[in-house]
């Protein structure tokens, strides 16, 4: 079955609401990305109007800010804390607002690497 982003089918009051109309191809939604830690590896993803979305599927990289404002891409070890899923953590599963390990120390993601096809972040 199709995920959807459309009208839920129940009220806030929990009823269920009679549908007047079925569901739109804009209001499709896709599984999530997912991205592991491991060599880089994109999957282009064909958007609305024939563009292409970068979807990051594996990267050990990451673009981090120092508090200077001085970026370097630095080798990811292992994700410490994600407050998305904590199934993510044993699994190395990189979103936003994960923090990672790093060889100059902890960085926090601040870019959506399932949706920019890149992973950036600040040293904490």
């Amino acid at each position: 079955m199709a995920i959807s982003q459309g009208k839920s089918t129940r009220s806030p009051s929990g009823a269920r609401r009679v549908a007047n109309r079925g569901k739109r191809k804009s209001e499709l939604g896709r599984e999530s990305a997912e991205t592991r830690l491991g060599e880089r590896k994109l999957r282009k993803i064909r958007t609305r109007g024939g563009n292409e979305k970068q979807r990051l599927a594996q990267d050990n990289k990451i673009n981090v800010i120092d508090a200077d404002g001085k970026a370097q891409t630095v080798e990811i070890y292992g994700v410490i804390e994600n407050n998305a899923n904590p199934n993510y953590v044993r699994r190395n599963i990189i979103t936003k607002g994960a923090i990672v390990e790093t060889e100059i120390g902890n960085a926090k993601v601040t870019s959506r690497p399932g949706q920019d096809g890149i992973i950036n972040g600040v040293l904490l």
